[in-house]
Formats: C-alpha cells, structure tokens, sequence
C-alpha cells in the first residue's frame, strides 16, 4: 500500500480521530499524553499505520478534533511522521511545539518541517 506524504496535509484542514485523549496513558510505554493524540483516517504512515497527529491549543479530551496542519515532526531514526494540527487562526514556534510533544518525542531524534511562507 503507497504511503501518504505527511507534506501533502501541510497548511491543509484535517479531522483528527483521537485514539489518546489528553491525559490518557500509553497501553505499552507508561506515559502520558499531555495533548489529544490521534490520527488521520484513511492514510497510511511510514509505520504501516494511519498517519498520526498532535492536537496543540485544545486543551480538554476530545474524541474527533477539526483543525489545520501547521507543522510536522519528521523522526530521523523512525519511518513515522507527525502532523502538528492546531485550531484556525492559532499557531506555535517549534521550540514551543517541541516542548509540547516533548513527553513522547524525546524517545525519538527529529526536525520539525514547515509549509513554505
């Protein structure tokens, strides 16, 4: 199955299924989630997956989320992008987004990748 490009979604409004609601734990790894993690139906990631997403300026558990794509994490050590989805109008540098993502992230090297200005 082709894989989806996490750059197609950049500046691009997506729906979220979120499968870790903020302040849920990690079935295998213990932590826990600090932002509504989920991904986007349909897509297929580096890791066989769907695509994931980190849901950054929505700050209660949610189930659906519906928002714009400003950013991605690509791992260097790990076929697994991420996008970065935030809601309309709000945005974050990447020191905030890496703090933000930071409790899964630091297991992980990466860059952040932006649309073109």
């Amino acid at each position: 199955m082709k894989h989806t490009d996490a750059k197609d979604f950049l500046g691009k409004k997506v729906i979220v299924e979120i499968d870790r609601p903020l302040g849920s734990k990690h079935p295998k790894h213990g932590f826990m989630y600090m932002v509504n993690y989920g991904f986007i139906p349909n897509t297929v990631s580096g890791d066989g997956e769907e695509l994931d997403a980190y849901i950054l300026g929505e700050f209660v558990p949610v189930k659906r989320f519906e928002g714009y794509v400003i950013a991605i994490i690509h791992r260097i050590n790990d076929d697994d992008d991420k996008l970065i989805v935030v809601p309309e109008g709000v945005n974050y540098s990447d020191d905030a987004i890496r703090a933000l993502t930071e409790f899964q992230e630091r297991f992980f090297e990466s860059i952040i990748i932006r649309g073109h200005k």
